[in-house]
């Protein structure tokens, strides 16, 4: 029996179905004849049935973890078939995958409701109960005594996942809810560029390529970069690596500043960068002919793969004039396209509230006295603007911040944070009586939130083993309801982190709303302030910071 047959066998189970289909993209990729679209499309089709709704969040990214970089491989089939549009679909569909499941689960049912609110009741229901169960963590081995319970727990999951395929298959019978929360189609992601243009960039073996889409029009555009492969992005990946453990950057609070010669490393990725990916780049858009002496243009990148880890917001060639990217834009990131979609334009006003948390001591972490200073900016910034609260120290429980950030518009938090590897879940915020964890952040789903500041270390790392889940703190908050963060890709600097609050709370301050690409302008020149005081070369220093969303 071919690959191709065993894909459409009514009675195969799922998982095997979806194994058979990635083999078939394999043989296909050096048989023409196989189809290899047809292979690749049969593959993301199934991928929802693999990464299964039924399991645990854990699980699910247990089994994304072998579905062998199937988003950039397909992508780069795409692109080689001239199908822009179907290569950033793709992309969309087969990148992020557990948090599209996420937010799918607590889309907003108000059409549905208007029309059949009996079956949007039940499916609001079950979508819930769902969303809850899958971010409760079951991996540790139970005791004998609950195993019954794991085992009740696991079945009623299974039972809910397929109540809510059945409900929205219901739905999908309605005339004019034929695609209801069915992957988003190109015609709709094209709409994202509403800022500026939106770049793809996906590097896949010796290929890499940028896809291009720009505010006001319908089609995708391509750019190839020939010279940037996937052996230099993790080439670059481990540059950046050495040079931060020699650099400490991997806590905030007092650093040993290393020796001189440390930076070389970084210096060298952020060239690369510049020569191979991000002049090409601006160079197609015609942002390079001249340094606009007015508004700076603003571009999202939406890096995937090996490349998700790079700053491209920093790229350029240090020794030579005219050549670093913040001297021609603004740059912004999101980890999808619908990202920016959910999003929508948030004014601020008096009745706007910021929580700000602080954090100087906690216990088992090293002080950051920094954090008062911080915060004391912030409420200077806000007088007579905007509503401020602070909890700090032993007020910042987990449960006192959850309870505060659902009753403010705006989050800063000042704190240790961690990066766990082994369940990505469990990456936090180090509070006073513990880790305020993505689980019981993503638990609580925050309408009409603003902007949250991530002032801590690490809050955009990511996880090396699943790139392209976007799996760390700025997501999750993205995620949770905030549509624009403020995150660092590494720890910052204790004596910085209120300068650069500072600035862009007062530059906020004057725009008066986020959601038009104000909160990556503030961001921007808080940077460049700090980059004139403690020196260009300092990379370490300040390329960390980096802003996602709108």
């Amino acid at each position: 029996m071919s690959f191709r047959k065993a894909t459409q066998l009514f009675i195969g189970a799922p998982r095997n179905k979806f194994r058979y289909a990635l083999e078939w993209t394999k043989l296909a990729s050096n048989h023409p004849t196989l189809n290899l679209i047809e292979a690749y499309q049969t593959a993301i089709d199934l991928l929802p049935q693999f990464i299964w709704l039924g399991a645990t969040t854990n699980q699910r990214y247990l089994d994304l973890s072998t579905t062998e970089n199937l988003a950039i491989k397909a992508c780069s089939a795409a692109v080689r078939s001239l199908d822009y549009s179907l290569a950033l679909e793709w992309l969309e569909h087969a990148r992020c995958v557990v948090w599209g499941q996420s937010v799918m689960l607590r889309s907003p049912l108000d059409l549905l409701r208007a029309s059949h609110p009996e079956l949007a009741t039940r499916l609001q229901i079950v979508a819930d109960e769902l969303h809850t169960s899958g971010l409760h963590n079951l991996t540790s081995k139970p005791s004998p005594p609950d195993e019954s319970t794991f085992d009740d727990v696991g079945q009623q999951r299974r039972q809910l996942a397929g109540e809510y395929n059945s409900l929205l298959e219901q739905a999908r019978q309605l005339p004019e809810f034929e695609s209801f929360l069915k992957p988003i189609k190109a015609t709709e992601l094209v709409r994202v560029a509403r800022n500026g243009p939106v770049v793809v960039v996906n590097c896949q073996g010796n290929q890499s390529d940028a896809l291009v889409i720009l505010p006001r029009h319908n089609h995708v555009k391509h750019l190839a970069l020939p010279t940037f492969t996937e052996h230099k992005a993790r080439q670059a990946r481990s540059q950046l690596e050495t040079s931060l453990r020699h650099r400490n950057l991997r806590q905030r609070g007092f650093k040993k500043m290393g020796q001189l010669g440390y930076e070389d490393g970084m210096e060298d990725v952020l060239r690369t960068l510049w020569t191979d990916v991000v002049k090409p780049v601006l160079d197609y858009l015609g942002y390079t002919d001249a340094i606009s002496q007015e508004r700076l243009p603003h571009i999202t990148w939406c890096p995937t793969g090996p490349l998700s880890f790079l700053p491209l917001h920093a790229a350029g060639d240090y020794s030579q004039p005219r050549s670093r990217v913040f001297d021609y834009v603004i740059s912004s990131y999101t980890p999808t396209l619908s990202a920016l979609i959910a999003s929508a334009p948030y004014s601020q006003n008096s009745s706007c509230r910021l929580l700000a948390v602080g954090q100087a001591t906690t216990p088992g972490h090293t002080p950051l006295p920094g954090t008062s200073t911080e915060l004391a900016h912030i409420k200077a910034q806000l007088q007579g603007q905007a509503g401020y609260s602070q909890l700090v120290d032993a007020q910042a429980t987990t449960t006192s911040v959850l309870d505060a950030m659902e009753q403010h518009d705006w989050v800063h938090l000042a704190c240790h944070a961690h990066q766990n590897v082994s369940d990505p879940t469990k990456s936090g915020f180090f509070l006073h009586d513990g880790t305020l964890d993505l689980a019981s952040i993503n638990r609580r789903s925050f309408k009409n939130k603003g902007l949250a500041f991530l002032s801590a270390c690490q809050t955009a790392t990511g996880d090396n083993m699943l790139p392209d889940e976007a799996i760390h703190l700025a997501s999750g908050m993205l995620m949770a309801g905030y549509p624009s963060v403020i995150a660092t890709m590494w720890s910052v600097v204790d004596e910085d982190a209120p300068f650069v609050a500072d600035k862009v709370y007062e530059q906020l301050m004057k725009d008066k709303r986020i959601g038009n690409g104000e909160v990556g302008r503030a961001l921007h020149s808080a940077v460049a302030g700090l980059r004139s005081k403690v020196g260009e070369k300092d990379f370490g220093r300040w390329v960390a910071y980096i802003h996602i969303g709108s």
